[in-house]
């Protein structure tokens, strides 16, 4: 290109400052978008992703299900689960429920058969109490070389006697009577004595007591300290096979038909000696079932994946199972519980589908009324530019009959304060590309007839001073 050609691509000075401070206003809202956009991604993201403690209830302090609790918020911790625990410890089974009932805690470790809230369901299955009951030959009289054989060979013998039960809670008491009522012994006729875990010792030594039970797991140290205890102080025990589990199972849904296998106290000698009937009740982790489904879900999905690895650290962690999930349970599941166990979790798009296109309509219909709005509040911004128009078309005519050259340029000013206007209708968006086309049409008809005019009237003024000179 020459010199003497004209620079055809346009530069910043070229640009009209108000079309500059429009692109400026434009790039500052993209901006802004922009970094809206990415604020309400980062907040969804960390609302959505962040960990979710919850409290869960669990005593007394020491014992297997603190120890199993604290090993799996651990575990959650450290592996930075989604879900974490936060531990409150209570006085037992019974303090943790009134804990969940009072909202206090969200989660609570309690027995399947304690007075539960209303709103309670199963999460977790931590493991399952058994009821051992047995008996002895009782304390040796003085200066007896041999200790008898038990007088108390099964329930039915019970009646008459009294049942030394480990434990305080009033559950076990419960219990046995369910027992004793559901084996045709009138409960009325046991008589009862309740023996706190570290009273074991003097339970065996008391005299006025002929039997025992204990419930807990299988493996419980308490319960295998007081059979050794109560074999070593009054001779080998006697247990006692509850015959009517099935029964009692069917008639009370909270317990189930359980066997203990032959010399699971003891090998030498047989500890007992062949497999007994009895009965069960699970050890649960409960939540309301105002608890979220996704959190609990979540919960139970962390719990039974590291259900093996911390069975490595706390060996009754392999004695955690899945809940029952039908819907005539005694203690129904969780319904995010379930949906983890049932495979019917669903995703994020499958739970929110209708709340995202809901969003999108509305969203949609707010933008709709949002240019109605607009296109109403801008009606009078139209109509002037209307005016605008028309009068821009008569100018047209006015121009060809202009007489001298001050009028065109009035009318030149005139038509500038309208262009004006009309900018301004642009950047409010009061009319569109195609009006702007229309007006753009009428001012080159416009200079097109002023320039017309001009040259009329620079051809008509020599002829006249032509004819004023003759």
């Amino acid at each position: 290109m020459s010199p003497s050609e004209p620079n055809s691509e346009p530069n910043e000075t070229s640009v009209p400052p108000r079309v500059r401070r429009k692109r400026k206003n434009y790039s500052l809202l993209i901006l802004a978008a922009g970094i809206f956009l990415f604020g309400a991604a980062a907040g969804t993201s960390y609302y959505v992703l962040r960990p979710v403690t919850l409290r869960i209830a669990v005593g007394p302090p020491g014992s297997d299900a603190q120890k199993l609790v604290q090993a799996l918020a651990q575990t959650f911790a450290r592996e930075a689960s989604p879900v974490r625990l936060s531990i409150m410890t209570t006085e037992g089974a019974t303090e943790s429920i009134a804990a969940l009932a009072a909202s206090k805690a969200d989660l609570a470790v309690a027995r399947g058969d304690l007075d539960m809230p209303a709103n309670a369901e199963s999460v977790a299955i931590l493991r399952k109490n058994v009821v051992v009951l047995w008996s002895t030959p009782g304390l040796p009289a003085k200066g007896a070389k041999k200790q008898s054989a038990a007088k108390i060979k099964s329930i039915d013998d019970l009646a008459g006697h009294r049942v030394g039960v480990i434990g305080r809670t009033q559950a076990n008491v419960t219990l046995l009577r369910v027992i004793l009522t559901e084996s045709g012994v009138n409960p009325d006729k046991v008589a009862i004595s309740q023996f706190a875990t570290n009273q074991i010792t003097e339970m065996a030594n008391d005299p006025a007591i002929d039997a025992f039970m204990a419930v807990g797991p299988l493996n419980s140290k308490i319960t295998n300290e007081a059979i050794a205890v109560t074999a070593k102080a009054r001779g080998e025990p006697k247990f006692l096979p509850i015959d009517v589990s099935e029964a009692i199972s069917q008639k009370h849904p909270l317990y189930e038909s359980e066997e203990i296998a032959g010399s699971i106290f003891g090998s030498s000698p047989a500890r007992p000696e062949d497999k007994v009937e009895t009965v069960s009740v699970n050890h649960l982790i409960v939540a309301p079932k105002s608890l979220s489904d996704t959190t609990v879900g979540a919960f139970a999905r962390q719990l039974f994946t590291v259900r093996q690895q911390l069975a490595r650290e706390v060996p009754n962690a392999a004695k955690i199972e899945k809940p029952d999930t039908d819907k005539d349970a005694a203690l129904p599941a969780h319904q995010g519980a379930a949906a983890y166990i049932d495979g019917t979790e669903r995703t994020f798009l499958e739970k929110y589908t209708d709340y995202i296109w809901g969003a999108i309509l509305v969203l949609s219909g707010l933008g709709s009324a949002g240019a109605w709005l607009r296109h109403t509040f801008r009606r009078d911004e139209r109509e002037r530019n209307t005016e605008h128009r028309d009068k821009l078309l008569d100018m047209i005519s006015r121009v060809r009959e202009a007489e001298s050259p001050e009028e065109l340029a009035a009318m030149q000013r005139e038509v500038d304060g309208i262009l004006r206007q009309t900018i301004d209708y642009v950047d409010d968006g009061a009319i569109d590309e195609d009006e702007l086309s229309t007006i753009g049409l009428v001012l080159t008809q416009f200079h097109q007839a002023v320039t017309d005019r001009r040259m009329t009237m620079g051809g008509a003024a020599p002829e006249m001073a032509r004819m004023r000179a003759r």
